[in-house]
């Protein structure tokens, strides 16, 4: 899938200030892209991720997901477009505590009302991939930082979504499991024409994105393609 927006701005307020976290930026990703979004804390990557899977709106400026005007779509489109499209991979993990490791990587299959033997193949196929089949049953709290992070990533993976956005994807793993994620999301990528769009400072991320767009200060001040640094 293919996401789109143009001259989008975001604001917030705190106490009395107005805080531009966006200035108008417009971008353009196809399907099948692998972009990586860099900057320094608080530039705006963040936000500007979260605007590109509609778990936010913006305060002005439009978006379309395939074409399809998600300004103009009700909270509960967003969430079903969302459900459905998007695997969303964050730092902070967001994992359900009372769940088992299973449980939190089946959840969404329960929300989209996949049958039980089909949920029970692709979430243990799914641990499979991210190494942790032998952690199924586990409590998420009996794990450590980075195998919490890849419990949050297989949750992400197991939809089958068409886009899979990643808030620092890498930043709670060790270079070995680093290299195996993002491995996986690279074979999604060039295999099943997946769209990733990373938010990283992470190099190795970095030197596999097809595109690499610099935030500065809410505004997109350079897009380079992968090859011409590498070049």
């Amino acid at each position: 899938m293919s996401i789109r927006i143009a001259s989008v701005t975001k604001q917030y307020q705190l106490g009395m200030t107005t805080v531009n976290a966006l200035r108008g930026i417009s971008l353009k990703i196809e399907q099948g892209e692998f972009v990586a979004l860099v900057g320094p804390s608080g530039s705006g990557k963040s936000t500007a991720l979260h605007i590109l899977g509609a778990l936010d709106r913006p305060t002005s400026g439009e978006v379309w997901i395939q074409e399809t005007p998600v300004t103009q779509m009700s909270d509960k489109q967003l969430a079903r477009l969302r459900r459905e499209h998007i695997g969303f991979i964050f730092q902070s993990f967001h994992l359900i505590p009372v769940l088992s490791v299973y449980g939190n990587v089946e959840f969404p299959l329960l929300l989209m009302k996949t049958p039980k033997q089909e949920r029970r193949e692709r979430v243990m196929a799914t641990l499979e991939c991210v190494g942790l089949a032998d952690r199924a049953q586990h409590k998420t709290e009996e794990l450590s930082g980075g195998q919490r992070q890849r419990v949050a990533i297989a949750r992400a993976l197991v939809t089958r979504p068409s886009i899979i956005l990643s808030d620092e994807p890498t930043a709670n793993l060790d270079s070995q499991n680093g290299k195996g994620i993002i491995d996986l999301m690279q074979k999604l990528n060039e295999e099943q024409r997946v769209t990733l769009v990373f938010a990283t400072h992470d190099a190795s991320i970095v030197s596999r994105a097809k595109r690499i767009v610099h935030i500065l200060d809410g505004a997109i001040v350079e897009e380079v393609p992968a090859s011409v640094l590498q070049g």
